[in-house]
């Protein structure tokens, strides 16, 4: 591990030019991190947040962009959204967003199968990702009964580039498979993603 961060070091500061940076591990939050991140997203400044990056979905799928921006991702198979890191965003209210997305995915009954974060080099910029991996609770069904994947699997990433955070992004990717039933309407797991904290 030294080595990794010896060699991490003379990358961020000197530029050297050896074997580029490629380091993926698995970790945990902190259960402060995780208070922290309730608290936030209960407060007057974490629910207007909500609001306006709900708002600015919304907005973009009118062709309109506000910011903070938000990018839209459709196909038949996967739906979802990144957030870019800027106004009102602190490094905190931004990591405090992740985790209380990655909380309200908890809440519908899905499993977190991973968390890890990669550090990589990208044209000489250390790009960090955390990414969180949710798949649908496992169940028993009735014989010839399909069985729910709710809005698919789900992936959550938070990327860093030199150490300032860039975006986070939010992908629900659906099962095509006979054995499932029809994922449920993205719009609705957007509704749930953003509600208000008491509502």
């Amino acid at each position: 591990m030294s080595s990794f961060l010896d060699d991490l070091l003379k990358k961020v500061f000197r530029g050297s030019e050896q074997t580029p940076i490629n380091h993926k591990e698995n970790f945990t939050f902190k259960e402060e991190e995780l208070a922290e991140s309730k608290s936030w997203i209960a407060s007057d400044t974490g629910r207007e947040t909500l609001e306006l990056i709900y708002r600015n979905f919304h907005l973009k799928r009118t062709q309109i962009a506000n910011r903070p921006e938000v990018h839209l991702f459709q196909s038949p198979y996967a739906n979802g959204f990144a957030v870019s890191y800027d106004e009102p965003f602190t490094k905190g209210s931004f990591s405090a967003l992740f985790l209380a997305f990655s909380e309200r995915v908890l809440d519908l009954g899905y499993r977190q199968v991973s968390l890890d974060r990669k550090l990589e080099e990208v044209n000489q910029q250390v790009k960090a990702t955390e990414k969180f991996y949710f798949k649908p609770p496992l169940q028993k069904t009735a014989e010839n009964e399909l069985i729910s994947q709710l809005y698919g699997n789900i992936s959550l990433e938070k990327i860093t580039i030199d150490n300032q955070p860039s975006y986070i992004k939010f992908l629900a990717t659906v099962y095509s498979d006979r054995l499932f039933q029809d994922a449920l309407p993205f719009d609705q797991l957007i509704d749930h993603l953003f509600k208000s904290a008491d509502g």
